[in-house]
């Protein structure tokens, strides 16, 4: 991306050009010319996807372009990164502070963005993700809008964000993402909250973000009691406030497992999660990998005895608890067959599921309308008050 400044033939006013490789068309000609991870990258990380995370729509039009031409994934969203940055440079003031603010929130989503097709947790991608967070944080300071949080468990700190509903708070949420896909991925849910009184804790689990990244915190057979120190922190802050879990991905596998034990748990909502994690099989791949590494280990074999744990249909004290299932109609990872099997084994009689018919994993296709569902749902429940209605 350039500028270019130009004087047009008998005019003095300057013509300021800004250059975009722009969107290419995807063809199976142009991608299989392209290495392998780019092609991975481009098949695991849809425009949807990405802005599902964050990412500006205009940033990942130029990603995708970018790579199609034969660029490298990780460099190039770097790049984007940098080039947001210039421009937080040039926004000086207190009339600068909301272009400061966008900006350094796109940067830190690009750089999330880069490291997303990097399996090992090696130096390099913890230093981007450190990054990520610090830009996060310096709009944050900014912004006012929310802020950081560090919980101490035995087996290490929780990193997150608190999202505040200020002075109107009635309730708050644990926010938490997947095995890919963390807190600062999934803001938007947690401004939804905030806007309908919801405190909403954007909070990196074990195995996950800064959690893993930054403290070395992985999934173990102990992640229970790291989810219930995080339901400490929020309880200790707003003594006798109902509280809500909501996990996209697997984190919705993790969400419901937590739901039926601890009873300070008023509601639930698992997006996209899966009835048994350990039944994913080694021929996925990449996510198989991920889920490995999730658990700090080599060893697939140790990886599924943790991930046997996490089992959302397991009965618990707080068997009961009110839960909404999102679905996405056309989700290639988990078919409406397997929602149905999480739906019917969930130990609880109040329960629904809302499909979005065309909605993709996690439904990012429908951010917005996925985000309003599930913060009126949850305020609705954490308030005592009967499941919205839901119609097109």
């Amino acid at each position: 991306m350039s500028a270019q400044q130009e004087v047009a033939d008998g005019l003095s006013a300057p013509v300021v050009t800004l250059a975009f490789t722009g969107s290419r068309t995807e063809t199976d000609e142009a991608t299989s010319k392209l290495s392998v991870e780019s092609q991975a990258a481009l098949r695991q990380f849809s425009l949807e996807r990405m802005t599902g995370y964050g990412v500006d729509y205009a940033d990942a039009v130029e990603l995708r372009g970018r790579v199609i031409e034969g660029h490298d994934w990780l460099p190039v969203a770097s790049e984007l990164a940098e080039v947001c940055l210039r421009r937080v440079k040039g926004a000086v003031g207190t009339t600068g502070r909301p272009t400061r603010v966008a900006y350094q929130r796109r940067a830190s989503a690009l750089l999330r963005m880069s490291q997303m097709m990097t399996l090992t947790d090696s130096t390099e991608r913890r230093a981007i993700f450190a990054r990520a967070a610090e830009l996060y944080a310096q709009a944050t300071e900014s912004s006012g809008d929310r802020e950081r949080v560090t919980i101490d468990t035995d087996c290490g700190p929780l990193a997150g964000w608190l999202v505040s509903a200020g002075d109107t708070a009635v309730g708050s949420a644990i926010v938490i993402g997947g095995v890919e896909g963390w807190a600062m991925d999934f803001d938007s849910l947690g401004e939804a909250l905030a806007a309908r009184g919801i405190d909403a804790l954007l909070l990196d689990g074990p195995g996950q973000g800064e959690t893993r990244l930054t403290h070395e915190h992985y999934l173990t057979t102990k992640w229970r009691d790291a989810y219930e120190r995080a339901v400490d922190h929020l309880d200790e802050r707003s003594p006798g406030r109902p509280i809500g879990f909501i996990g996209n991905s697997m984190g919705g596998s993790v969400a419901m497992a937590v739901a039926a034990h601890d009873t300070r748990i008023r509601a639930c909502v698992g997006n996209g999660g899966i009835h048994a994690p350990w039944l994913v099989p080694p021929s996925m791949g990449t996510f198989f990998s991920k889920m490995v590494a999730t658990c700090g280990t080599g060893d697939p074999d140790r990886a599924v005895d943790v991930w046997k744990t996490v089992n959302p249909l397991a009965d618990g004290p707080n068997a009961g608890y009110p839960l909404l299932v999102v679905q996405g109609g056309q989700d290639p990872m988990i078919s409406m067959d397997l929602a149905q099997i999480l739906l019917q084994g969930a130990p609880t009689d109040d329960k629904q599921m809302v499909v979005f018919s065309d909605g993709n994993h996690c439904v990012y296709n429908h951010k917005h309308d996925r985000d309003a569902l599930i913060a009126d749902w949850m305020t609705a429940r954490l308030c005592g008050l009967p499941s919205p209605e839901f119609t097109n």
